[in-house]
């Protein structure tokens, strides 16, 4: 078993938040798999050195074709034991990595987990791990609009620590607690000496509802300016019809303004997400959301209101084969303050387009 456990570690990818590529199994007990997406975005606002939006981390390049994000994958499971080690490369390990250390930028995820109990579905995993937060995942071809929310941009995508699950036996319940290093974090900060926890709780009716509920609960910052933060992420996903889905999700976050403060600086981001299956090959998806981050706890703009953007998008998707799939999405920012760069000129909107490539298996 020794050989297998090391053949796991060694080799391997696993999925931010979701997974659901197809993989290739050398044996019952090891699996491998893969995913690659390769983009192009065309920003009318044109920043010149191709960098888009700070508060974007996934498909921010201009006018540029790049790799968003390649996954190889190894893990190991059994009854009792299992263990996931995760390699990734593109700008979204580049964007989203940059405050980890060099070592680390190029881990998805490293974990192991033990099963606590013989007739029960109890385990405790521990390690880099995909976020219990959110409806959207790094793996473009498993969302239902080609780029991610604002909220899922600016809340976490990954977390380091250990958690406790438990599935019911009817499979409709699963339950988790978590100790964390921080908001989207492997190292935490300098100074930084506080511990901060989560939960998780999915209940899934039936095979076409799934209701969530997740939380963070922790400071993020250094113990001079220790600030503590109340994060609370809730959204439904529902199969309406054998071609008609749609999620709706909504994220709510305090922080105190400063440190020992009775007072809350808050930000929140409502969004409605469709998609219509055409056919085998051809969908349909759009996404209205808006995302309120008034006091710049998120994200800071420096200006009079704040971050309180509108975003709309529409995709069009096209299955070339069972393991590739081409998308193209038009999308629209929409902000109260003038925020967005354009000839050297600040305006209230931004429109872009992105084309992707996945493969996987």
């Amino acid at each position: 078993m020794k050989k297998y456990i090391v053949a796991a570690i060694l080799c391997g990818i696993f999925f931010p938040k979701a997974q659901s590529a197809d993989s290739v199994k050398t044996n019952n007990k090891i699996t491998f798999s893969a995913y690659a997406e390769i983009f192009y975005t065309y920003d009318f606002n044109e920043p010149s050195n191709h960098i888009r939006q700070n508060f974007l981390y996934s498909y921010n390049r201009h006018n540029e074709v790049n790799l968003n994000l390649g996954l190889i994958k190894g893990s190991y499971q059994d009854d009792h034991f299992r263990a996931n080690l995760a390699l990734m490369a593109g700008t979204y390990a580049q964007d989203n990595m940059a405050a980890e250390q060099d070592a680390l930028r190029y881990v998805n995820e490293a974990n192991i987990g033990v099963k606590l109990s013989k007739t029960k579905n109890l385990w405790i995993d521990a390690g880099i791990m995909p976020s219990h937060i959110g409806w959207e995942s790094a793996i473009g071809k498993d969302n239902i609009n080609l780029t991610r929310s604002l909220a899922a941009e600016n809340s976490p995508y990954f977390e380091t620590g250990a958690k406790i699950s438990y599935t019911s036996d009817n499979g409709k319940w699963f339950l988790s607690g978590l100790i964390l290093n921080g908001w989207q974090r492997i190292a935490k900060p300098e100074g930084n000496q506080t511990v901060s926890f989560g939960h998780q709780l999915t209940y899934k009716p039936n095979d076409k509802i799934t209701l969530n509920s997740s939380s963070f609960i922790g400071n993020d910052k250094a113990k001079a300016e220790k600030r503590m933060r109340y994060f609370h992420d809730l959204f439904g996903s529902f199969q309406l019809t054998d071609r008609f889905s749609t999620t709706i999700g909504f994220d709510i976050g305090a922080e105190q303004k400063e440190k020992g403060s009775k007072s809350y600086n808050l930000w929140y981001s409502p969004n409605i997400l469709l998609k219509y299956q055409l056919d085998d090959r051809w969908a349909l998806a759009g996404r209205l959301e808006y995302y309120n981050d008034k006091n710049g706890v998120i994200i800071s703009t420096k200006t009079p209101n704040g971050f309180q953007t509108f975003g709309y998008s529409l995709n069009v998707d096209y299955a070339v084969s069972k393991n590739v799939v081409f998308r193209t999405e038009a999308r629209s920012f929409s902000s109260k303050d003038a925020i967005f760069m354009k000839n050297e000129a600040l305006q209230n909107n931004n429109f872009f387009i992105t084309t992707s490539l996945a493969a996987w298996f």
